[in-house]
């Protein structure tokens, strides 16, 4: 069985989000699909079905437990098939409780993706266990189906942060994402609007690199105040990544990103 795995969001190798890809014909027995997942020790590996030629059905699994949406999965899969067919323009994806995705190849060697939006609502009351886990100051939070989005007034408070995951492990498996506009001076940074960190201890991972799915709720949060159609988000993990995004109709919304292949094998199983 092939396995890939790609370096998601990023141009270089050993930035941005490493995925393991495995692509099927057949499903696998749900709990095979796991111990892959967990002896692959990567934050997600992703698993799609063909359909056809241009349809696929996705799942992803991080080292403990299947999960509901991942992004960089959906980038790392749809590079290796778009690679794997050179003569295909569009995918399709057919997602269990989120619909279709749809990817395409796009300018600079990038990959959009059109996703569903997820709309964070504000918290009136913050739970202490999550102020506990946090050092900075915050300035809002919200709240979406995954993760706990919270406000900080920089772009030097989110670099600074060092979260107490034992904490964040206390809150229900919700993860906690924190955020702010790049409105400090660094001139490594000078590209982008947003800025992001994302804390993933009931994942199994402490820090997730970067990861698509969160900002189909960071870009409708920051966009009403930014006022850009195009908005180019970077989460600041060590490995950092970068993400390319426009608010499209209908509730949805385009993730575009770069990926890099690190590695071709063969699963023994």
């Amino acid at each position: 069985m092939k396995i890939y795995q790609v370096d998601a969001f990023s141009n270089q190798l050993f930035k941005g989000n490493p995925a393991a890809v495995i692509l099927l014909e057949q499903w696998l027995d749900q709990h095979l699909m796991q111990k892959i997942a967990l002896e692959n020790n990567l934050s997600e590996t992703s698993f799609a079905r063909k359909i056809d030629d241009q349809n696929y059905e996705i799942r992803w699994f991080s080292p403990i437990k299947e999960v509901q949406f991942c992004g960089y999965g959906t980038l790392a899969t749809s590079f290796i098939i778009l690679r794997n067919q050179s003569d295909i323009q569009s995918i399709t994806f057919h997602v269990t409780g989120l619909g279709q995705f749809f990817i395409s190849r796009a300018e600079q060697g990038r990959i959009k993706m059109n996703f569903p939006i997820q709309v964070p609502h504000r918290l009136e009351t913050i739970p202490q266990v999550l102020k506990d886990s946090l050092s900075q100051e915050i300035t809002e939070v919200y709240i979406n189906p995954q993760a706990y989005i919270v406000i900080y007034p920089s772009t030097t408070s989110v670099l600074n942060e060092q979260p107490n995951f034992e904490l964040i492990k206390k809150l229900g498996g919700r993860r906690v994402a924190i955020t702010s506009l790049n409105n400090d001076i660094y001139e490594e940074f000078a590209e982008f609007d947003i800025i992001s960190r994302y804390f993933t201890p009931s994942m199994g991972i402490d820090e997730d690199p970067v990861t698509g799915s969160l900002h189909t709720s960071l870009i409708p949060l920051w966009q009403p105040l930014l006022k850009k159609e195009n908005i180019v988000a970077y989460q600041a993990s060590k490995r950092g990544g970068v993400l390319y995004c426009k608010l499209l109709e209908n509730d949805r919304i385009e993730i575009a990103g770069e990926c890099r292949l690190y590695l071709e094998g063969e699963i023994f199983i």
